[in-house]
């Protein structure tokens, strides 16, 4: 008995590497070239990537908030610093001096976040983050991911063209894997994801040809400021500054989130260390030139198709995901994965972020009037989505990462609403 429960917890945390390679190796690799650094510097940060996120992972379940909820390069820091490189030269900004700035901002960010954490500003945010707020939140970072992976399934992150047969095999796999998560029993349905990646690996083998592993040049691990020396660039600070606070909600969110399925209240205790740690990682990070850390809301998704919720598991993960970040031979296999593979399990995973959503809005009753609370900030964050960065280029650079955020707009409009109009009495004079 002991020997299949120590099997399971390595399959399991198989899986969990899996998830969280999956969710990590375009990270680096596009910010890399966003800031026109060399292959050898990307492959750096790639390494250096694999091997905090490992760590980070590790440290919170075991000292931190002690869930089994990846941390990881946060989705919400990654957009605003393409979309600032996107826009640094039509603004006559060096990538140097942008990333100057950027590492400055975020080292500030990692030490207010966690100076807050240890005030105890997760009761605070509790209050604030209403149920309202955690489902428009849900529901924006659900349809930017699914677009992301979509554009991945079809190839359109590498060619302006659909690859028709990539295409089809990523239809196949979300076929397979929501099939095994809805008529899979006991351990077929808990390894979903884990079958998913194999046999999508095998087949795009078989079709397409195995990828040729990249050269494993001479590679550092520890490079301070890759992107440019610190600077007092003080849109770009202040930019940085806002987007970390703001970055908070990934925690309040995969916190609040992960509570019906650990059948806990989580203490202000786990939001005080999580806050903590989130901003030891964020100042490694401007140090070290990665993206920012944060819990992922998405591993609620993963928790919720696996449901494997031991922690030993995901230690297990986060374990070997260092190990792949210190063998560079491991990494440039793992790296030869499709990313349309990778894209096509993650797209079924993270559609469990839509019940998370709804699950938050379960009980409260809509009017004309009311629906206003939910539709005004989901509808406008997913029309900002759509948008091309260019379309912001009229706008200051003081305000462009923030106004051409879909998902942050949403937030802050649902924050706004929710904490300045009474609804409560526009639902009874409905009812009167």
């Amino acid at each position: 008995m002991h020997r299949l429960i120590t099997i399971t917890t390595l399959l399991a945390g198989v899986q969990w590497l899996f998830f969280m390679f999956a969710n990590t190796v375009v990270i680096p690799i596009s910010v890399g070239a966003a800031f026109h650094l060399s292959a050898g510097e990307i492959s750096s940060a790639l390494q250096r990537s694999f091997i905090y996120t490992g760590i980070a992972c590790v440290l919170q379940a075991a000292i931190g908030h002690r869930l089994p909820l990846m941390e990881g390069q946060s989705g919400l820091w990654w957009g605003v610093i393409l979309s600032l490189c996107a826009s640094a030269a039509s603004s006559q900004m060096s990538l140097s001096l942008l990333g100057g700035g950027l590492a400055t901002g975020i080292i500030l960010s990692g030490i207010v976040i966690a100076i807050l954490g240890a005030l105890g500003i997760g009761a605070l945010l509790k209050k604030i983050f209403t149920p309202i707020v955690m489902s428009v939140f849900l529901l924006l970072l659900a349809s930017q991911l699914i677009s992301i992976f979509t554009k991945g399934m079809l190839g359109l992150s590498t060619s302006p063209h659909i690859d028709v047969k990539a295409a089809l095999l990523s239809v196949f796999l979300i076929i397979l894997v929501s099939w095994l998560n809805i008529k899979g029993r006991g351990k077929i349905s808990n390894f979903s994801i884990l079958i998913g990646i194999v046999v999508g690996w095998i087949l795009y083998v078989i079709l397409f040809g195995a990828r040729a592993p990249a050269q494993t040049a001479d590679v550092s691990l520890i490079s301070f400021f890759p992107w440019g020396r610190p600077n007092f660039e003080w849109g770009i600070v202040l930019t940085a500054l806002l987007t970390g606070l703001i970055n908070t909600t990934n925690t309040v969110a995969t916190l609040r989130g992960v509570e019906p399925l650990c059948e806990k209240k989580t203490t202000d205790g786990q939001y005080q260390r999580s806050f903590l740690l989130t901003g030891i990682n964020s100042v490694v990070s401007g140090l070290l030139g990665m993206v920012p850390y944060a819990p992922y809301t998405s591993s609620l998704g993963f928790l919720q198709s696996t449901r494997i919720l031991e922690r030993s598991a995901f230690i297990v993960g986060g374990l070997v995901f260092i190990l792949l970040g210190l063998i560079p031979i491991l990494s440039s296999l793992f790296a030869t994965m499709p990313i349309s593979v990778g894209d096509a399990v993650l797209f079924v995973a993270y559609l469990q972020l839509f019940g998370s959503a709804l699950k938050n809005i379960e009980g409260i009753q809509f009017s004309s009037r009311t629906i206003y609370r939910i539709a005004g900030p989901a509808l406008l964050g997913i029309a900002l989505l759509t948008l091309p960065a260019e379309a912001f280029l009229s706008f200051p650079m003081s305000i462009r990462p923030l106004i051409s955020n879909g998902l942050l707009v949403g937030i802050l409009v649902s924050l706004v609403l929710e904490n300045t109009v009474n609804w409560a009495r526009l639902e009874q004079k409905e009812v009167n």
